[in-house]
């Protein structure tokens, strides 16, 4: 990187190592000789999926100042068109809004509507209108048979995986909804509907937050690209419980069990869902106090979540 550092393209072939999913950047063409310039004008995920940046940003002087910069516009832009997503949600037909946005920010802002939708709903239930959630229940299974009847369609693979996982994400949310009617919750601070992941833009901080319990966290804008999530279980809404339980007390989590069930994948889950890079290392017995100390050195540079696997 350090000798390749003053041609930003040479330094494509690195980004998978320190981002999450950016496997490289489309840099502008020089017009006249048809090479690339240091211009960037969006990324690319390692699953293929294109996000152009609003505004492209150039890339020149020492390789670790650029880089630094690269990655804070590339988390400056999905925050802007984070916004414009959640606007967009609202004023554009649902169709036509998905091949809009990339698969991370229609997540997002799918979740930020179902949460702002069950506040209204609790609202109107105190108001004394008893039929609320189930009418918002109405409304989510009217937005999943839409979800599959595209899915039935000819779509692109990325476009099927990102509905595929609006899909999940939004089952989840019906199963919730009726989950809060089975067992007759009538307000929003009841344990049912606190100890889910609640996203919400906030005005006043302008930026997007993510409330669990009495939990709250910063969306990071890490760049995931379009991997697919998890199912989420009873399992593994406990485990979501713990771990950010864990985090509020600055303290770390250790999700146990027998090999193969998704412990580590849970992990993971929840750090696409908070839009934090998970950084997984496989421990082996020749783990010592350096290795650790190097490891956590990096960590709290980058900021980044580490999940040590097999620890014992």
């Amino acid at each position: 990187i350090l000798s390749k550092g003053r041609t930003p393209p040479m330094v494509q072939e690195h980004f998978s190592k320190f981002t999450d999913a950016t496997g490289g950047i489309t840099w502008a063409k020089d017009e006249a000789t048809g090479a690339e310039t240091g211009l960037a004008q969006g990324c690319v995920s390692i699953d293929k999926e294109l996000f152009p940046y609003p505004e492209p940003y150039q890339c020149s002087g020492q390789v670790e100042d650029w880089l630094n910069g690269l990655m804070d516009h590339q988390q400056g832009m999905l925050r802007q068109r984070l916004f414009d997503c959640i606007n967009a949600y609202v004023e554009v037909p649902r169709e036509q809004w998905v091949g809009m946005y990339i698969a991370q920010l229609c997540i997002t802002t799918s979740q930020v509507h179902w949460t702002s939708e069950v506040y209204t709903a609790f609202d109107r239930l105190e108001q004394g209108n008893e039929q609320a959630m189930k009418e918002y229940l109405q409304q989510c299974m009217q937005g999943l048979s839409m979800w599959a009847n595209m899915v039935l369609g000819d779509l692109s693979k990325e476009m099927r995986v990102k509905i595929k996982t609006l899909i999940t994400i939004d089952v989840h949310g019906r199963d919730i909804v009726k989950k809060l009617i089975d067992e007759k919750v009538d307000n929003a601070q009841a344990f049912a509907w606190q100890c889910q992941l609640k996203y919400s833009w906030d005005e006043p901080r302008d930026d997007c937050y993510i409330n669990i319990c009495d939990a709250e966290f910063k969306y990071s804008y890490e760049y995931v690209g379009n991997p697919g999530r998890l199912v989420i279980t009873a399992l593994t809404d406990r485990c979501y419980i713990t771990l950010t339980q864990a985090l509020r007390l600055i303290m770390g989590g250790a999700p146990a069990g027998p090999a193969g069930i998704g412990k580590t994948e849970t992990t993971k889950d929840l750090g696409r869902g908070l839009a934090i890079w998970v950084i997984v290392m496989n421990c082996s017995d020749q783990m010592n106090a350096k290795v650790m100390a190097n490891i956590f050195s990096g960590l709290a540079q980058t900021g980044a979540w580490g999940c040590f696997d097999e620890f014992n």
